[in-house]
């Protein structure tokens, strides 16, 4: 295993404070960039990123910058030497994309092409990139495979990430850099984002307020808890795809492949409240509400190529994850 460092951007991030974890756990130096934006509290990225910093101390470099701003992103990795890069910083959320489409456009459109121009110009080995299951939109097939159309987004965020694997693939195919998208689903967990529904039902369930659940309920998420995201992102990161021709998962015949990253069970949104309640100790005055614009009803990863290339096989249950979170959250933000 090289020894080189590994790029992880939005390493303060949820997702990519806890590979860049792993990833230094392991031994592999890595390079984070964070900008550290106010999408939510800058303290909880703070929080993770001095966490990173106490636990790893050497093996990890930060640098608070925005990806989008090409001429920021050459200069400070101008010093550095690397091989592969995890590139999981992006403007996340799909209501917000409603409110504020120009921060979707910078970090997502131009951000990722920036990650592109530098895994070319500096000739990296490998590099896994963060896509979403909203790329398929209000897709009815369930569960949503990686070989499905993914045409009809209905929210921006789901569009610039669908632009981010047609950007992958062009480059891919005109420089033959190995790349593989990870459409991940519902990911949760401690360190989690206070803009996702465990978050925000744990906040309210515990300080008394009732909760707002989206079409009166009848939603359905395949929730994946964060260890197992992590276990495949490194599974990926350690098999970059060839360029033999050979159809990857997603159809490339570049050496650019596409997956499905989740549990691979669509979890009722009652049922995860019901777990909820259990772990809270407190019953929970529900709110019912229409479907909100850009949300889709229900999503479920078919996650049969992952595990057939990486031998990916997540083993937490809402069971276990969501008293963990909780457990997690009353310990982060005591009463």
């Amino acid at each position: 295993m090289s020894q080189y460092p590994t790029i992880v951007t939005g390493a303060a991030g949820f997702i990519g404070a806890a590979v860049a974890e792993a990833l230094m756990a392991r031994g592999t130096p890595v390079i984070g960039i964070d900008s550290m934006n106010d999408y939510y509290p800058v303290s909880l990225k703070e929080a993770r990123r001095n966490r990173l910093t106490a636990r790893h101390g050497n093996l990890f470099t930060f640098h608070q910058l925005d990806f989008s701003d090409m001429a920021a992103l050459t200069a400070a990795l101008e010093p550095h030497r690397f091989d592969t890069i995890v590139h999981l910083g992006a403007q996340a959320g799909v209501r917000y994309s409603l409110e504020n489409p120009q921060a979707y456009v910078a970090s997502n459109l131009a951000g990722h092409v920036n990650m592109l121009e530098i895994a070319r110009t500096r000739q990296v080995a490998h590099m896994v990139y963060a896509s979403s299951s909203s790329v398929y939109g209000g897709n009815a097939k369930l569960p949503f495979a990686v070989e499905d159309r993914v045409d009809h987004p209905v929210s921006l965020y789901a569009a610039t990430k669908k632009a981010d694997e047609l950007m992958s693939e062009t480059y891919a195919h005109l420089f033959r850099i190995p790349l593989t998208g990870l459409r991940f689903f519902t990911v949760y967990g401690p360190w989690g984002r206070p803009d996702m529904a465990l978050w925000k039902f744990t906040e309210r369930m515990l300080s008394g307020r009732p909760i707002e659940v989206y079409n009166n309920g009848e939603m359905y998420r395949d929730f994946t808890y964060i260890d197992d995201i992590v276990g495949g992102v490194l599974a990926c990161l350690d098999r970059p795809p060839a360029d033999d021709g050979q159809a990857k998962a997603g159809g490339s015949v570049k050496p650019h492949a596409l997956y499905n990253i989740g549990n691979n069970r669509s979890e009722h949104l009652m049922r995860m409240i019901e777990v909820l309640e259990g772990a809270c100790g407190v019953k929970a005055e529900l709110r019912l509400l229409p479907m909100q614009p850009g949300d889709v009803p229900a999503t479920y990863a078919d996650i049969t190529a992952l595990t057939r290339d990486t031998g990916y096989a997540p083993s937490t249950p809402i069971e276990v994850g969501v008293p963990r979170f909780v457990e997690w959250y009353r310990a982060y933000l005591p009463d």
